[in-house]
């Protein structure tokens, strides 16, 4: 055919694979793709379809010929398309971030110049993430914060509905500990995605979502977003994909004390030796350690070996407070400090208050007797942070330092904070702990004083509403992505919060749940 008739059948053929994508078929994407590059010479629509390669490539095989393929594509749109060449620079910076490497020396943002003070808010919101997603990858954290703030205010008044700057902000909160602006970009790009019916998009939406889920302590959320992204990512024919869902069900059982922790530790081991996971894999080794580290607890020395292995900042930052009970526990002081010092960097960076929270709590498990202040200052800080399960320990770890300067009294008010929090999070071996620290201080840990549901916590709510149902704990278990034995554990706690001894009784109680 004539050359024209070619670029006709290429973009056909692009526009196929495209569209494929979208649908979650990343093998025919891929293979459409490659019969599309044959017959495409027009720049602007090979600097898109090496893009679409590139993320094809880096989604579902290799992070960094992923990477290598973007840049290609960066540097043939930077004769025809600025605002393409921007994106795609972005997207470059954004994959380096995430320790992305390439043979080619291309410098991702020596390709893009800095846009007019008029150029649309998404070409300048582009460009500012691209400098943020270079502040990242040299750890300068004011930087980043700076630029990924302007990039957040640009799109705030027009906010976008574009499949590569939408999931990069996202990407951005991550980076820098945004959790409430994460939590509402991915809840953006969800409801648009379930609209387009893009199901790669909706897979995408509810697992990134996630990080910040379990950040604030909204862990049956993240379980339940897992559970739904876990038959998504099944159905690309790419069993490595569905590492990262399975591997998310694993944290929160984990967190939860969950036995089911395991099964799905052993799953994700099978899938990361089988197959080739692409770009979450770093992720998907992160959360691992992280569960396996919660799962060792009671052996800090074990539980050390895995969470020191943690590599993303954002993940070492949400399990810092698990590596520094586990090293001060194993007497490993050393691991604590190093640890601190890298939060040190990043607090003083972002000003943020989870991260003070975090720093001022490590600061005090290593003080000594200077601890208390650090504690107070650490609590102060949470005041002003979505993250509960932070919080939740920092009572803890206070009210055992004071336990242990036998100040009874006062250790009670923060163990009894601690308590009440671990069981609205559904968090039973720290529950367990701040119960066994309070009978310590002399107090019994009883269940809170309750007539209504009201004080029932998220979890046993629907445990409750199940059992009433007639579902046996194995079919609750089922419907809450949880062990039978986590059913077991609410479902007493259920009794004796409301005066009740079986399932009979529960079921007769006239409650609103």
């Amino acid at each position: 055919g004539t050359a024209a008739g070619r670029e006709a059948h290429g973009r056909r053929l692009y526009l196929a694979a495209s569209s494929a994508w979208l649908g979650a078929h990343p093998s025919r994407a891929s293979a459409l793709a490659q019969a599309a590059a044959a017959d495409v010479t027009h720049p602007l629509l090979r600097a898109q379809l090496l893009a679409l390669q590139g993320q094809i490539e880096w989604n579902t095989r290799s992070l960094h010929d992923g990477y290598d393929l973007i840049l290609q594509a960066a540097e043939v749109a930077a004769a025809v398309d600025a605002a393409l060449t921007a994106q795609l620079a972005m997207l470059a910076a954004s994959l380096a971030a995430f320790g992305a490497r390439s043979p080619r020396p291309v410098n991702p943002t020596a390709l893009v110049a800095e846009p007019a003070p008029d150029a649309p808010p998404r070409v300048q919101a582009a460009w500012v993430l691209l400098q943020g997603f270079g502040a990242v990858a040299r750890s300068d954290w004011a930087a980043a914060a700076e630029s990924f703030g302007c990039a957040f205010l640009l799109t705030d008044a027009d906010p976008v509905d574009d499949h590569v700057l939408q999931p990069n902000l996202g990407i951005a909160a991550m980076l820098i500990d945004d959790d409430e602006r994460g939590l509402r970009l991915h809840e953006q790009q969800l409801t648009a995605a379930r609209r387009a019916g893009a199901l790669n998009m909706v897979e995408h939406a509810l697992t990134r979502g996630v990080h910040f889920q379990i950040a604030i302590g909204a862990w049956s959320k993240a379980a339940s977003a897992a559970a739904e992204a876990l038959p998504l990512t099944s159905d690309t024919g790419h069993p490595g994909l569905t590492a990262l869902p399975t591997a998310q069900l694993a944290l929160v059982a984990a967190l939860r004390g969950d036995d089911a922790a395991d099964c799905h530790l052993d799953r994700v081991t099978e899938i990361r030796d089988k197959h080739p996971i692409g770009i979450t894999d770093g992720l998907v080794a992160d959360l691992t350690h992280w569960a396996r580290g919660l799962r060792a607890a009671a052996q800090p020395a074990t539980a050390l070996h895995h969470l020191e292995q943690i590599e993303g900042p954002a993940w070492r930052r949400l399990a810092a407070l698990d590596l520094f009970d586990a090293a001060v526990r194993g007497d490993r002081p050393d691991v604590a400090r190093t640890w601190l010092a890298e939060l040190e960097h990043f607090a003083a960076g972002t000003g943020l208050p989870a991260a003070i929270a975090i720093v001022e709590h490590g600061r005090a498990l290593l003080a000594g007797d200077g601890a208390e202040t650090h504690f107070q200052r650490a609590l102060a800080a949470h005041a002003d942070s979505p993250r509960l399960p932070d919080r939740a320990r920092t009572h803890l770890a206070f009210g055992e330092h004071l336990r242990r300067a036998r100040r009874r009294v006062d250790a009670r008010e923060h163990l009894r904070t601690a308590l009440a929090l671990f069981e609205d999070l559904g968090a039973t071996p720290w529950a367990e702990r701040a119960a066994q620290e309070l009978r310590a201080s002399g107090e019994t840990a009883r269940r809170r004083d309750v007539t209504t549901a009201n004080e029932l916590t998220p979890q046993e709510r629907q445990v409750a509403a199940l059992v009433r149902q007639g579902l046996s704990n194995r079919n609750v278990a089922a419907q809450l992505f949880v062990s039978p034995r986590t059913v077991d554990f609410h479902l007493r706690n259920c009794y004796s919060k409301l005066g009740v001894s079986s399932r009979a009784e529960l079921t007769a109680l006239p409650l609103d749940l």
